[in-house]
């Protein structure tokens, strides 16, 4: 029950914040340029276009998610509303759960919203998305901000005020989104030629933005565009254990997220 009161409390905060009404509009001017994209091509399969506008998602969506999950957990710090939580009997378990559900809603809502008002326009212009492109487009948002939401809990928890937040949040999106192939490339170099293939495997798994984008290519049936290099990802994504893995791989990066902000949270509190 309390968990649930924190995460209603963190839909009116999220609601009020005048960063997720930026980040609204924002997504919604980029899901109303997807729609002027996907009217001059026919979005079926993996295309050029699908891969151009599957980037665009990557580069937006963790970012927002990263600075409004961050921010949820510093301002409190800051405007001192986790010493007013803090006289509850309130664990760092139920407020960051809470949180999490929270700000999954209102993230949610923004996509879904973004998303909307595109097929709006879309059908009263007479080219809207098709149905299995709008499912697609939606399940790789939502798988996005549940991972990158974690993370973004776990970088507020270290985070002692708003611009540490920043810091920390661009630095982990930059690492994940911009600088990921130079840092897979400059690794690699290193190891011999045999130990490429597994090592790119390995390192996957690491970075939850790559690991949703070869899953999602793979499934649209694009594996080929990914290289000789992912040729067992296409294999065991295709497989019929391959979507139960994936979906295991993403609640592991969840948990271990929350599961590493909860301790952080609660050895600084046992401090303070």
């Amino acid at each position: 029950m309390i968990v649930w009161h924190i995460a209603w409390r963190e839909i009116r905060l999220g609601f009020r914040n005048p960063w997720a009404y930026s980040f609204l509009a924002l997504f919604s001017f980029f899901s109303l340029a997807l729609l002027l994209v996907q009217s001059q091509n026919t979005l079926q399969g993996y295309t050029h276009t699908t891969g151009s506008m599957i980037n665009l998602v990557l580069y937006l969506l963790p970012l927002m998610t990263m600075l409004l999950g961050s921010f949820s957990l510093t301002s409190e710090k800051e405007d001192g509303g986790w010493e007013l939580l803090s006289t509850y009997p309130l664990s760092a378990f139920q407020l960051l759960l809470g949180k999490y559900i929270g700000l999954v809603i209102v993230l949610s809502t923004i996509v879904c919203f973004g998303y909307g008002l595109s097929g709006v326009f879309g059908w009263l212009l007479g080219n809207s998305f098709t149905g299995a492109s709008l499912v697609f487009f939606m399940l790789l948002s939502l798988l996005l901000v549940l991972l990158f939401l974690g993370i973004a809990l776990l970088a507020g928890t270290i985070a002692a005020n708003r611009w540490q937040a920043l810091t920390i949040g661009v630095g982990i999106w930059f690492v994940f989104i911009i600088g990921w192939s130079t840092l897979l490339i400059a690794v690699l170099g290193w190891l011999p030629y045999l130990w490429i293939k597994p090592a790119i495997v390995f390192l996957t798994f690491f970075n939850p933005a790559e690991l949703i984008r070869i899953f999602m290519v793979v499934k649209i049936g694009g594996g080929s565009i990914l290289g000789p290099e992912y040729a067992q990802w296409i294999d065991w994504i295709r497989g019929s254990w391959g979507s139960p893995i994936f979906i295991g791989v993403c609640m592991l990066w969840i948990t271990i997220s929350l599961l590493l902000a909860i301790a952080l949270w609660e050895r600084r509190r046992k401090i303070d």
